[in-house]
């Protein structure tokens, strides 16, 4: 397994479907709550995620978008067909141009049982790519912990055997996973701490800030209040450093700057309206497919006439 690629293919590789394994994998993982041995205090090996690769190929370049996960019964190797050609389908309706590339999961490395799913996907795809993500944390590692294999058909021992084959990648990203990728890359512990620490503690920041302002803003209101009733005396060099402060407040209320506002807004709402349309469509699919089910066994056994 540790023969380099000879197909020739370039392979181009999203932020998105790194970000999407590791969730994944970290979801999995806590829903677990693996235990400890009780002889060492080792923990358990961590689980194995398994999901599919999509994206297009134009002539020898192989660009992946995206990743959606898959069911996969490692005790049979066996792969939930159903589940599988159902997302296959909702994907194409929102990305027509996708095709599934292949499939992904978690490791230090392929091993002989990776096989059985990579031949189980030869019929949607001749040449699967197998992405692996090593989950391990290595402060020391400058490289990104994902290996891209392919599958070469070589003759060892007079036999013909698959077998996997390194294949070299570049990071692609387009401006909308730039983005993204830097909001992460803020929100990653630095000291230990969790992501959700530190952004509580920026929000923190922030909301003391605006209270300083407040307060300020008060003091400096109940100044001009005095000095507007005369009960202290009109220093003109202080009335011009407050005239200058007010003048920069307008700055914000143009026409412009109302359009962009309400523009971003707008986009922002419909953006949200989409994701709540798109899962209470996938949510009626599922509520009719149970129905069409349950119709047609009751219609099986007892006639279709007497099911409501």
């Amino acid at each position: 397994m540790a023969a380099s690629s000879s197909s020739g293919l370039t392979f181009k590789l999203h932020p998105l479907v790194i970000l999407n394994i590791s969730d994944h994998f970290t979801r999995v993982k806590s829903q677990l709550q693996l235990p400890t041995h009780s002889n060492g205090g080792e923990p358990s090996p961590p689980p194995r995620v398994y999901g599919c690769v999509i994206g297009v190929q134009k002539g020898r370049t192989v660009e992946i978008f995206n990743s959606f996960e898959l069911l996969y019964d490692s005790a049979t190797h066996s792969l939930d067909r159903g589940f599988l050609e159902k997302k296959q389908e909702l994907y194409k309706k929102v990305f027509p141009n996708f095709y599934i590339l292949g499939w992904y999961s978690t490791g230090i490395d392929a091993q002989e049982s990776d096989m059985h799913i990579h031949k189980a996907l030869m019929d949607i795809n001749e040449s699967p790519v197998y992405v692996l993500l090593h989950p391990s944390i290595n402060h020391a590692q400058k490289d990104l912990p994902v290996t891209i294999f392919e599958s070469e058909l070589h003759v060892i021992d007079g036999l013909p055997q698959l077998i996997f084959v390194r294949s070299s990648y570049t990071i692609e990203t387009v401006e909308a996973e730039r983005i993204s990728v830097d909001h992460v890359a803020h929100l990653k512990p630095a000291d230990g701490g969790s992501a959700a620490t530190q952004l509580a503690a920026h929000l923190t920041g922030i909301h003391s800030a605006i209270k300083m302002l407040n307060s300020r803003v008060k003091v400096l209101l109940q100044y001009l209040s005095s000095m507007q009733k005369g009960e202290i005396p009109c220093e003109n060099s202080l009335l011009r450093q407050v005239s200058s402060l007010l003048r920069r407040l307008p700055a914000i209320e143009s026409v412009k700057f109302q359009d962009d506002f309400l523009m971003e807004y707008n986009d922002t709402v419909l953006v949200t309206y989409l994701a709540m349309l798109t899962n209470c469509s996938s949510s009626m699919n599922e509520l009719v497919d149970k129905i069409n089910t349950a119709y047609d066994r009751h219609g099986r056994r007892g006639g279709r006439s007497a099911f409501i």
